[in-house]
């Protein structure tokens, strides 16, 4: 474990020594384009293979999605002058926590110029980082929970904590039971891991910060869960990086039918993205199988986008419907295609013994 420890301080000394580059080289020598793209190869490289270093599931998973996927997207749209990264934030800090952190910055709200019909230039209110549009996909109005976020993230704590207790008893369980306590307890970790990552942004920076997940078990479509709900860090970044220049490019071609490959392009990236998530804790040749699922969701998505569109709100499913049919839909799509390789590899027994681990070494090091 300490042999871990040290791997993972290396791992993350090196991303801040590559960002320094970015932030004092890259970001004020080099003009965007195709010259910043070039400039930016090696770190694109460090982090897509810096996780490789770490052995454990948890630190080398997490790692991997916050250098491989959200780092390398963000420093992505950087190179074009674009994203939460330019303009570069005033302070170094700023700069590595927006773009290793899975954060986003929230905008000011737009002013109200209904009054005024020539508005200036000057007085139109300007996003504090970064300017993303909201998502075209996005058709219903959400339903906030009235839990205050800290209690409910406790509270989620604590439903992953009798997960993991659980498993004590896997033996005596179905299968189909454990595969549903794998998809409660992937949500669960990965929301309060992410939390947990922003929290120090906003103590220490005091940034405003958009909500990471939005309670995604009360998805009442693909078009919702995808959407507006599960994981919107990954949601904001795929948006300006795959989904609107496919959407622009589309839309010379095929018109008003252009949503579609925006929409299936953006979850096959997803897929590729997860399969180099998935090699760093299998270290085996990809399956495609998580590629698949995303592809075929992305197919859903947009085959309910041309089904709304047909219907334009003829008809709706009630939520008490839609809801366990989507929630439905991505458990027994995940069990089919995400989680195969998983159990395949035996990462879900690795997952459980690293718990057993850091019980053992928080008892060796407490007092009782």
């Amino acid at each position: 474990m300490d042999g871990e420890i040290k791997n993972f301080i290396k791992v993350w000394i090196t991303v801040i020594t590559s960002l320094c580059y970015c932030y004092y080289i890259v970001a004020r020598m080099i003009p965007r384009g195709m010259m910043r793209l070039l400039s930016l190869l090696p770190i694109f490289y460090l982090f897509t293979f810096l996780p490789s270093n770490l052995n454990t599931l948890h630190l080398g998973a997490f790692t991997a999605f916050f250098l491989g996927w959200l780092g390398n997207f963000k420093l992505l749209l950087f190179a074009f002058d674009q994203g939460p990264l330019s303009p570069p934030p005033p302070k170094l800090l700023h700069f590595i926590s927006i773009a290793c952190l899975p954060i986003k910055l929230k905008q000011d709200p737009p002013l109200n110029t209904k009054n005024n019909k020539n508005p200036s230039h000057k007085n139109t209110p300007k996003p504090k980082i970064c300017d993303t549009p909201p998502s075209p996909i996005i058709t219903h109005d959400d339903n906030p929970t009235k839990v205050p976020k800290s209690i409910l993230l406790v509270i989620k704590a604590l439903i992953l904590a009798m997960i993991i207790c659980a498993y004590g008893y896997r033996p005596s369980l179905h299968p189909y039971v454990i595969l549903s306590l794998y998809c409660c307890h992937l949500y669960l970790l990965v929301e309060i891991v992410l939390a947990l990552a922003a929290a120090p942004a906003r103590a220490i920076f005091g940034f405003e910060l958009e909500p990471q997940f939005n309670e995604p078990y009360l998805a009442t479509s693909l078009q919702d869960f995808w959407g507006r709900r599960w994981n919107l860090m990954v949601t904001s970044i795929l948006r300006p990086t795959v989904y609107n220049p496919i959407l622009r490019i589309s839309a010379n071609i095929i018109g008003p039918h252009s949503v579609l490959p925006a929409l299936i392009s953006t979850f096959l990236v997803s897929g590729l993205a997860h399969e180099v998530m998935f090699f760093h804790f299998t270290r085996v040749h990809p399956t495609w199988e998580v590629t698949w699922f995303f592809v075929l969701h992305g197919m859903c998505t947009a085959f309910e986008v041309v089904v709304k569109k047909a219907a334009i709100d003829k008809w709706r499913l009630h939520r008490a419907i839609s809801r366990p049919l989507t929630i439905g839909f991505v458990a027994v799509t995940g069990f089919w295609l995400f989680f195969p390789q998983i159990l395949r590899n035996g990462v879900d027994v690795k997952v459980i013994k690293e718990y057993s681990i850091l019980v053992h070494l928080v008892k060796a090091n407490l007092p009782l």
